[in-house]
């Protein structure tokens, strides 16, 4: 790999990884916070109403950071990646273009209402502000990831003799048959997200014996959309997300299980490390026949392993690529089993004076980014070698003009302001959490 793709793939990666910590918590937050507004037109109980306004705030700071970090990163598409910015816009600028013009503008119109409106719309108009949030950022993630989804299995497109890649089905496009399962994985992963973020604080207020009231309602929210959530993830999303990366991207799940050779009954691997040079997984514990079930619903159905595709279709990166997968996983695992312990105690009455379990569910605030973070990894470094699988090598999409060295000053110069926007972002919520909500 030339220094200078490099660069530019490592400057992307670091710059949509940094935003994508944002929006997860938003669409996550968006429809807890609806929730919230629901049960307190609902019931009357002005103390839900207090419960919404503390996440609106937080909600807030978060939706600016999406906005501050998002901005310089599609710009990357004409500045690093100008090739397949020429090659492809006509298609990617479709939904792009959708995003910021209907669901950005959605969501960050009624964002303002919801913070400053309560007075003037009422009750049930600031309910509606509150769906229109969640309706604007939910549409969001749905054009990313139709977009996401397009580069992943390409559809409804036409290729003229210059390489110009022209868009022929708007319908095609948008109902890609990738898309479907990829958005709910990935709005589900959203709500995890927020899910645990807002158990962990309620469950910090319950430890520190502060606003209780406010602290058993956000645990017991929270662990209540987590567990559905966790569930969720697992089955249906996840398993049929896996069969669109069995059937469409061969090699990509080949790499993801560590299966270098085709085999009848696959098995699953629960640990161990993928050896390209010698085509093996060392100290591999392992579940016989289970890939083959999972994927083809046959104990004994033929997994096509590495062995079955040419070098040039590889992954670019096969270790990497099997250990983000493997965390993902694992860290969904463990994301059922807290929220479902935590469940089981919540409807046995224990949950609140369980601090052992209190605590587990604070600490583990961070993991859903983590395994966020880790899912996005697994899809982007699947697709590799392909930008645009089977249509355009990432090594002909990059600006054929930006040196490396160009790139890795703007990167540089990326990490000293994306810290500092960390501090602000850390510092602006830790101040709303040692305020807590305002009492009903």
């Amino acid at each position: 790999m030339n220094s200078a793709l490099a660069v530019h793939r490592l400057h992307f990666a670091f710059t949509i990884t940094f935003h994508y910590i944002f929006p997860q918590l938003t669409m996550g937050l968006a429809l807890l916070i609806f929730v919230l507004k629901t049960i307190a037109l609902r019931t009357g109980n002005e103390h839900y109403n207090s419960a919404a306004r503390f996440w609106t705030k937080i909600f807030a700071v978060n939706f600016a950071m999406g906005v501050v970090t998002g901005i310089p990163m599609e710009f990357q598409f004409g500045t690093n990646w100008s090739r397949f910015s020429k090659a492809a816009g006509g298609v990617v600028g479709q939904t792009l273009a959708l995003e910021g013009v209907y669901s950005f503008f959605l969501e960050s119109t009624f964002l303002g209402l919801l913070v400053f409106g309560e007075k003037l719309l009422g009750r049930i108009g600031h309910c509606f502000a509150a769906f229109f949030v969640f309706l604007g950022s939910w549409l969001s993630g749905f054009f990313i990831i139709a977009t996401n989804a397009w580069m992943q299995h390409p559809v409804g497109y036409r290729t003229r003799p210059d390489g110009q890649i022209d868009l022929a089905s708007f319908h095609a496009l948008i109902f890609n048959p990738w898309t479907l399962w990829q958005y709910l994985h990935n709005m589900i992963g959203s709500v995890v997200t927020g899910s645990f973020v807002m158990s962990s604080i309620g469950a910090f207020y319950l430890l520190s014996r502060r606003h209780q009231a406010f602290g058993r309602t956000f645990v017991r929210l929270g662990v209540t959309a987590g567990s559905i959530a966790s569930l969720l993830m697992i089955f249906p999303t996840g398993d049929s997300q896996g069969k669109n990366v069995a059937f469409h991207q061969p090699p990509t799940l080949a790499a993801m299980e560590g299966l270098f050779r085709t085999v009848e009954g696959a098995p699953i691997v629960l640990i161990g490390q993928p050896n390209p040079d010698t085509m093996q997984l060392d100290n591999p514990l392992i579940v016989p026949n289970a890939l083959s079930l999972l994927t083809y619903r046959r104990w004994k159905a033929e997994v096509k392993g590495l062995d079955a595709f040419p070098r040039d279709q590889w992954p670019d990166n096969i270790p990497l690529l099997y250990y983000c997968y493997h965390i993902m996983v694992g860290l969904g695992t463990i994301f059922l089993a807290i929220m479902g312990i935590a469940s089981l105690q919540l409807l046995r009455g224990r949950l609140y004076e369980s601090r052992w379990l209190l605590w587990i569910i604070m600490v583990a605030a961070p993991f859903p980014y983590i395994a966020t973070t880790a899912g996005w990894l697994t899809a982007e470094l699947g697709r590799q070698p392909w930008l645009i699988y089977g249509l355009m090598r990432t090594a002909t999409g990059v600006s054929p003009r930006v040196s490396a060295g160009n790139g890795l000053f703007t990167l540089i110069g990326f990490m000293g302001m994306y810290t500092v926007l960390a501090i602000l972002f850390l510092w602006l919520v830790y101040r709303e959490i040692e305020h807590g909500p305002e009492e009903a």
